[in-house]
This record gives structure tokens, sequence and C-alpha cells, in this order.
């Protein structure tokens, strides 16, 4: 009897341990909390020393943007969530961008120039502030497997404000850009004419272990962790989609730019994107440039990029 009474205690044991270390994974990796508002004269600008010789710049792009006249828009979600954005216009009747922040990010901070770049070539932009990040509801992160659905939220809305004849582009940055692929692969409505993805990811899973991996711990024995929590206390399957997989089904152009000093998301993660994409495609590698900062470090080069690319592709 004795002996069947050890046996349970360490059975029982182990289950707690799994449970309780999930649950600690998932808090860690996908649950947010809600941020205070920021108050007239606050901003939120990305710690790290790769990104201090930019703070000037972009704090200067975030005065700028609050400044700007804008309309706030504000959709639900397919699951209920209230989800918020911020149209920006260059000009009546331009293609629209739908552009999308990156893990645990808000717009003004993960793309203060993105209203800047817009309207450098003539695009109005509605910047989204996506599930569980900023004023948008929720509290659960899904590395792109909600958030591609609002993404096709988000082009239903814009179709229905700016009319049957409006010409879209989705995007993003970091998990925004690999959020915007993700929907890529869907049924899009015409109007959707080409994706940009800025220094994306190809796939949580890898994406994950190699955060783990850099700060020191075994990968293979936490991920399956991880992966665990995702499905019991977030209720999602972690790799039922991907980047790696929607970029064999994308049939609209795609732009890819990324920084070979990226050491968020590495870059060879965009050269297995591009590799695998059967659309049409362009790939601008920025030297020197780290996680999201392809545009602060080479402007004009992004900006003639973009403009090659619609050229070569004849968007308009």
């Amino acid at each position: 009897m004795e002996w069947y009474f050890i046996v349970l205690i360490i059975v029982l044991s182990l289950i707690a341990f799994f449970f309780l270390t999930s649950l600690a994974c998932f808090l860690m990796t996908f649950y947010a909390r809600k941020r205070k508002p920021l108050k007239e004269n606050e901003f939120r600008l990305i710690k790290g020393k790769v990104y201090e010789e930019y703070h000037p710049e972009m704090l200067n792009w975030m005065k700028k943007n609050r400044a700007r006249e804008k309309v706030e828009m504000c959709i639900r979600s397919y699951d209920g969530l209230k989800l918020y954005a911020e149209y920006y216009e260059c000009k009546k009747g331009a293609p629209v961008e739908i552009l999308f922040n990156g893990y645990r990010g808000e717009p003004e901070r993960d793309m203060s120039g993105a209203v800047e770049r817009c309207f450098s070539i003539g695009h109005n932009v509605i910047l989204v502030c996506q599930r569980a990040c900023g004023k948008s509801d929720g509290h659960v992160i899904t590395f792109g497997i909600r958030e591609c659905k609002d993404c096709l939220s988000w082009i239903d809305h814009a179709i229905k404000v700016f009319g049957k004849d409006v010409k879209l582009i989705i995007g993003g940055v970091s998990m925004g850009g690999s959020t915007a692929l993700m929907a890529g692969a869907e049924n899009l409505p015409d109007n959707v004419k080409y994706i940009i993805c800025d220094c994306g990811f190809s796939s949580a899973k890898n994406v994950i272990k190699k955060v783990i991996k850099q700060i020191h711990l075994p990968a293979n024995f936490f991920y399956p962790f991880i992966k665990f929590g995702a499905k019991v206390f977030g209720r999602f399957n972690l790799e039922e989609n991907s980047p790696l997989i929607a970029v064999e089904k994308i049939k609209r152009p795609i732009i890819f730019f990324h920084g070979d000093a990226d050491d968020f998301v590495p870059f060879y993660m965009a050269e297995e994107l591009y590799e695998k994409c059967s659309a049409p495609k362009k790939f601008l590698a920025v030297k020197g440039a780290g996680h999201g900062l392809a545009f602060p470090k080479a402007k004009q080069e992004y900006l003639d990029a973009l403009l090659e690319f619609e050229k070569e592709n004849n968007v308009w």
C-alpha cells in the first residue's frame, strides 16, 4: 500500500510540475498585461543600445504623428474583442496601407516612421493596434494565429469605409509582418495588391526556440511546455499556421525587408521566407540594420525598393 502511495505522489507531482511549468511559460510568452495610457508629453521608445542613435528621429516622428489629423477606427474581432487603429490620410483616393505592430508592441513605438514613409510615396495608412497590445482588447498574443484573422477583418472594414474600389496593401514589422503573411494565404479580395513583410519571423516555433537558446536555456526541453501552455491556457495551437506555410500559398506580390544585424528575428529567417515564396517577390537586405530598423537605417533605399517593386509588378 505504501509503495502505491509513493508512486501516486510521484505521478501527481510530475503532473503538477508539467502544468505549473506550462502555465509559467504561457504567462512569460503569450500573456500581455495592459499598460497605463501615456500622458500627452510621454513617449515609449524601444529600449536597447542598437536603437539609441535612432531615438531622436523616432521621437520626432512620434510628435509629428500626434500632431497630424487622424481618425480613430474600431472594429470587433471574430471572437468579440474591440480592436483599435488610427487612419492617416495623405490624399483622398490614394492606396491605403494596413500595417500591424510587433510582439508586445504598439503602433506608435514600433512604426514611428510608418506615416512618414507612407506619405513619402503617396499612400494613406491605417496603423493597427494588434490584439493584447496598446488600446486594443485582449491579453493573449498568439504570434499571428489569431492576429491574421484580425487582419482579414481590417481589410473588410477598409473596403466598407473607403469603397469597393479602394487599393490596399497589408504589412507590418516583426510579428506584424508575419501576421500579414499568414493573412495573405487566405482568400483575399482583389483590393489587396501586395504585402510588406519587414523583419518578420519564419515561424513561431523557430523564433521562440531561438529566444530560449539566446537566454542560455535548453530550447528542446522548454518548447513543449510553451506549446502545451498555448493550447491549454491560451486555447490555440501554436503550430497550426506559420509564415513559412503561408508564403507557399500566397498569390499576391511580397516585398521583404530585413536588417542583416537583426539579433531578435535572425536574418536567415527572411532568407527562408524569400526562398519558400512562390509569388512575385523582392528582398531588400539592409546592411547593419538591427531589428525593425531597416527604414530608419536606409530610408531612401527602402522607398526606392518599394517604388521599384510597385512598378515591376504593375500593381496600380
